[in-house]
């Protein structure tokens, strides 16, 4: 099917889309850390992970939830949470709820 030009255009197409696509997601994380005017190293910090985890979760296809959430409390975030429109309605899912309890 590649060998026919119009499929293997097509096929380009799609995996340039699929890298855009990831390199937002990895920006959005590392937008996010920045306007808390952190770095990596404060991040990983707060985490108790190394500098080199943090680089590697900012540039994750994909995360557990609870990491997420992780993430962006380590980032100063409150109430994390996830939007999305159904039907025309908002619906939130709290990601506080992903974390494991923390001991005081």
């Amino acid at each position: 099917m590649l060998a026919r030009p119009e499929i293997a255009a097509g096929v380009a197409e799609v995996e340039v889309e699929a890298r855009e696509m990831d390199r937002v997601y990895a920006e959005n994380l590392a937008m996010i850390r920045r306007a808390s005017d952190l770095t990596q190293v404060e991040v990983a910090e707060k985490l108790g992970v190394g500098q080199a985890v943090v680089s590697r979760l900012e540039r994750r296809r994909d995360m557990l939830l609870s990491t997420l959430a992780d993430y962006l409390h380590a980032t100063g975030a409150e109430h994390p949470r996830i939007v999305a429109v159904l039907n025309g309605m908002e619906v939130e899912l709290d990601l506080d709820q992903f974390r494991e309890s923390r001991s005081a």
